[in-house]
């Protein structure tokens, strides 16, 4: 199994020989002075693939020295030889610039595997672990702020008061050559420590190194985006974005929620959720629609819900069936099967580019069914992030730069913004979480946020905390006004009071 080569993600992922410390079951690679790879496999097997998380360790390592230690007793400690080629009798004393590591050459345990950081923290703190419950940490960011009212519990970030952290990539899938995905031997850790002190941009930028940097957007993704879950018809949405010109009240984003596709459907389908062909009733010529929505300035996205896969009432279904096998007389859908690559090849070329043909220009993944599919460890939402984006951007795109909006899949997730942080409640306690949110989610790498400006559902309505919202919509990543289906609680500037609506409009427009 195999992807096309044009989602296929361009790697370095193997390091510098010489920046090597190996033993029979360990290895440690000096990937900066402050950033090292810890391994450990009770095979002696080790691994130089890509995963999803990590893409590049061919860094510049600095100098480093690496001296032998003694063994603990009884310890099952191989032999290991440095990048001299001398064979060390058991354990490890490495010291770089920005690190001290010592290792007794076992199992990693926290008794014998430790990382002490050199610069810019107190001794007393700056030790870290193998095993040790995580502390000073900053906070990093999480999946989704769906149904939350106020707080939420974040990941662990990069940063920490106490000047070190590590980043666990050993139950990551691993990227083959071929662009597909392949498993690690079961109990063997991956570990990188990052020991920068409280220098934190300097731990961002070996971050980034290791996992590739943040694509540059394009330039409409920086405007205004209008979004709202409402069966708008075409004549419906073309009058609104008139208004907005006429209140010189810019977008460059149009935002179609799920009702751009049949919603209710014959119950031997199954759910609306999900659809993939234009709701003729509300938009009878879809290419025109998205043309015209193109020649006042406006990107388009369509929001998809694919969990249900494709069914026979769909456009696609005849291609797409016979591509994967199936009879289309037979009326059998087609299942979303994240952990088949033909499928999902097959999935954009048969689904989604016939409706970029017509001018969609990035899609909303609405991803809402669970990290679980038939690979164990592979996360449904990851792959459609990677796919999508790297489909984006395939040879005949109408893109220049790729873009995809979907929900947040972990580290390394900033490689394919934009990121959708989910239905909110409206209410004061969630908008005066959302800044420490946004500011955390920097310690991971992800800095492309786009939240529901206004709250998504439930609440109240209140222009002073509408007002507030739009202007920290101003000052964040992305803006983009939306609301769920409710005839109280849209988003236009004009559904406010005076003094709301002025100040609405001189922060966001």
């Amino acid at each position: 199994m195999s992807l096309p080569e044009h989602l296929r993600l361009s790697t370095r992922p193997v390091a510098d020989p010489a920046a090597v410390i190996a033993g029979e079951r360990f290895r440690i690679t000096v990937l900066t002075p402050c950033l090292v790879r810890l391994e450990y496999s009770r095979s002696g097997v080790f691994e130089d693939r890509a995963s999803q998380v990590v893409i590049r360790r061919d860094l510049p390592a600095g100098a480093f020295q690496v001296r032998r230690r003694p063994a603990r007793p009884g310890s099952d400690a191989a032999g290991a030889a440095d990048p001299g080629g001398e064979v060390f009798e058991r354990g490890v004393e490495l010291e770089t610039a920005g690190l001290h590591l010592s290792y007794d050459g076992g199992p990693f345990r926290s008794q014998g595997l430790s990382v002490q950081v050199k610069k810019g923290v107190s001794k007393y703190h700056s030790v870290w672990r193998f095993g040790a419950p995580p502390q000073g940490n900053l906070g990093g960011t999480a999946r989704t702020l769906d149904g939350v009212d106020g707080r939420c519990e974040l990941e662990p970030g990069l940063m920490s008061i106490y000047g070190v952290s590590v980043l666990d990539d050993s139950h990551s899938l691993l990227l083959e050559p071929d662009g597909w995905l392949g498993v690690r031997e079961p109990g063997s850790l991956d570990l990188y420590v990052f020991a920068h002190g409280r220098d934190y941009q300097a731990a961002l930028r070996d971050f980034y190194a290791i996992t590739g940097p943040t694509p540059m957007l394009p330039r409409y993704a920086l405007g205004n985006w209008w979004s709202r879950y409402h069966d708008y018809s075409a004549a419906d949405y073309e009058a609104l974005m008139g208004r907005f010109e006429t209140e010189q009240l810019p977008f460059s984003v149009a935002v179609l929620d799920m009702d751009w596709h049949p919603v209710d459907l014959d119950p031997a389908l199954g759910s609306g959720w999900t659809g993939y062909s234009w709701n003729r009733e509300l938009f009878p010529d879809p290419p025109a629609f998205l043309q015209r929505l193109h020649e006042r300035g406006l990107a388009v996205t369509l929001n998809v819900h694919p969990a249900d896969g494709i069914r026979s009432h769909e456009d696609a279904y005849p291609d797409l069936a016979r591509a994967v096998g199936i009879d289309p007389a037979s009326g059998t859908p087609v299942p979303f099967d994240a952990a088949d690559p033909d499928f999902l090849a097959a999935y954009l070329e048969q689904v989604h580019h016939p409706r970029e043909a017509e001018g969609v220009d990035f899609w909303w993944l609405d991803w809402q069914s669970g990290p679980f599919c038939a690979l164990a460890g592979l996360d449904p939402l990851w792959i459609l992030n990677h796919v999508h984006f790297l489909d984006s951007a395939r040879p005949g795109s109408r893109n220049r730069r790729p873009l995809t909006f979907s929900r947040y899949a972990g580290p390394g997730s900033h490689r394919y913004p934009v990121g959708f942080s989910g239905d909110t409640v409206v209410s004061w306690a969630s908008l005066a979480f959302q800044p420490h949110f946004t500011a955390t989610a920097s310690n991971i790498g992800y800095g492309w946020w786009s939240h529901d400006i206004g709250g998504h559902m439930f609440g109240a309505k209140d222009d002073e905390l509408a007002t507030r919202w739009v202007q920290l919509g101003v000052f964040s990543p992305i803006l983009r006004l939306h609301s769920t289906r409710d005839a109280f609680n849209s988003k236009e500037p004009w559904r406010y009071g005076r003094e709301p609506r002025r100040i609405m409009g001189e922060f966001g427009f």
